[in-house]
């Protein structure tokens, strides 16, 4: 047997799966995949795919098993691994100008310092990559194993500018890999942090023009503003976007659209959410975001959310058994939206009471304003003696993913302790927004 550098340790077997009923366990190292190595979990999605396996473990005790399976194509041996990816994740190499981690508080938790810039995290996942720390066989391995969709953080694609912007003199050659990329039909989707007076205005075209030509493989662009929290000490000077400079972005992008539009029949580029509330301007409308394929990036979640929201209190017949009350958190970027909602909600269902919280950013400071950055230390010190009738509803948005931890590692349970009231986590969608007030539980008013 092959001695391998990466133990493929299997953390856990599902009931009822594959793996199980061949007698795969807990603690089991996955060696091969019919003869071939699995260094990273893409190698583990291709290989799976075959409808006849022989897979080969190594038990606990050193022993070496082959077990012989036959599948249905695609179908999932049911297993996890202590690392998801299996490989070490591969950190980012760049010093952006605009890097949110370097702008990042002191003493907060380790995992929230590492820069990951990995491929794998892209397809499993749906985080952006650079592309600049991957050598000519990564871009073969991502071609010969079908990765994709693949999101790309594009930001220009003058390569002199995108040295500059990445601090990086590997980070020139990016319309080359997009073309080759494209030239074997993988699918991406492309992200460009806009800077003021760096890859804006002149810029910000030429890259929209290379991308349109792309279009083919590249399915979606979303273009977001920088993010500047008030821990830039000794990075470079960027400025902030303000409403004049949002607003002229929006008119550009817009500009774009509707040539795109014409010659391929559909936006291509969006705008996110925050520049439109930037520049005091009306978002567009549901058809606007086609499918909202740059959700994750803030393109179209308030527009998503209204719609949501509207379609469900439109067939709403609900009477409260009791009134009640309940305290909403938000960021003020979309403060004034969340209370137009809540005021709506109020007038519709008599007896329920929305109280509108936004959170102002002190943790991260700066121009800090959308919501899923708000920290549990600022809702302590904004809602500490506050009145919050029968409880408080805040959005997913705010946690960690998959935990009920805020960014500052304060819990949901801790707070709930320190403003003693109930805490409801709520899911990003305007129909479950709706049925977290009216479902909220809360103690019988006479038993108080």
């Amino acid at each position: 047997m092959k001695e391998v550098k990466i133990k493929n340790v299997i953390s856990k077997v599902y009931e009822g799966s594959i793996a199980e009923e061949v007698g795969i366990e807990v603690d089991d190292i996955l060696i091969n995949i019919n003869g071939n190595l699995i260094e990273d979990i893409i190698e583990y999605k291709f290989y799976l795919s075959d409808e006849y396996l022989e897979i080969e473990i190594e038990k606990p005790n050193g022993e070496s098993w082959v077990y012989e399976v036959e599948k249905d194509y695609d179908e999932d041996l049911g297993m996890e691994f202590e690392n998801p990816i299996i490989d070490q994740a591969k950190s980012c190499k760049n010093n952006c100008l605009f890097c949110f981690v370097d702008q990042l508080p002191p003493n907060m938790r380790e995992s929230l310092y590492f820069k990951d810039d990995d491929s794998r995290l892209s397809f499993l996942h749906g985080n952006y990559i650079t592309l600049t720390n991957m050598k000519d066989k990564d871009i073969e391995k991502i071609i010969k194993y079908r990765i994709s969709p693949i999101n790309i953080s594009v930001h220009t694609t003058n390569g002199e500018l995108r040295k500059q912007m990445l601090n990086n003199r590997f980070a020139g050659n990016i319309l080359d890999i997009l073309k080759k990329l494209h030239d074997h039909h993988i699918e991406m989707n492309c992200q460009i942090v806009l800077c003021p007076n760096v890859n804006d205005g002149k810029e910000l075209d030429d890259t929209l023009r290379h991308l349109g030509n792309l279009s083919e493989s590249i399915k979606s662009v979303a273009v977001v503003p920088v993010g500047l929290t008030a821990y830039r000490q000794h990075l470079q000077e960027v400025q902030p976007f303000n409403r004049s400079t949002a607003s002229k972005t929006v008119e550009q992008i817009e500009g774009w659209q509707r040539q795109f539009q014409k010659y391929m029949g559909r936006n291509f580029v969006y705008t996110s959410d925050e520049f439109y509330i930037l520049a005091e301007k009306a978002l567009p409308d549901y058809d606007s975001y086609e499918g909202f394929p740059q959700l994750e990036n803030g393109v179209g979640m308030v527009v998503k959310l209204k719609k949501e929201f509207h379609n469900y209190i439109s067939k709403l017949s609900v009477k409260l058994n009791q009134p009640k009350s309940i305290t909403i958190l938000t960021g003020q970027s979309s403060c004034e939206i969340i209370k137009e909602l809540g005021h709506q909600l109020t007038e519709t269902v008599h007896g329920l009471q929305v109280n509108v919280v936004c959170i102002k950013n002190r943790f991260f400071g700066g121009h800090v304003s959308v919501t899923g950055l708000i920290t549990g230390s600022d809702i302590l010190s904004t809602l500490k003696g506050q009145p919050l009738g029968d409880g408080v509803m805040i959005p997913e948005s705010m946690l960690k993913s998959g935990e009920l931890v805020f960014l500052d590692d304060v819990t949901v349970s801790e707070i709930e302790e320190a403003l003693e009231v109930p805490i409801q986590v709520c899911e990003v969608n305007g129909k479950q927004f709706v049925k977290g007030l009216l479902t909220f539980p809360i103690k019988d008013k006479g038993k108080r």
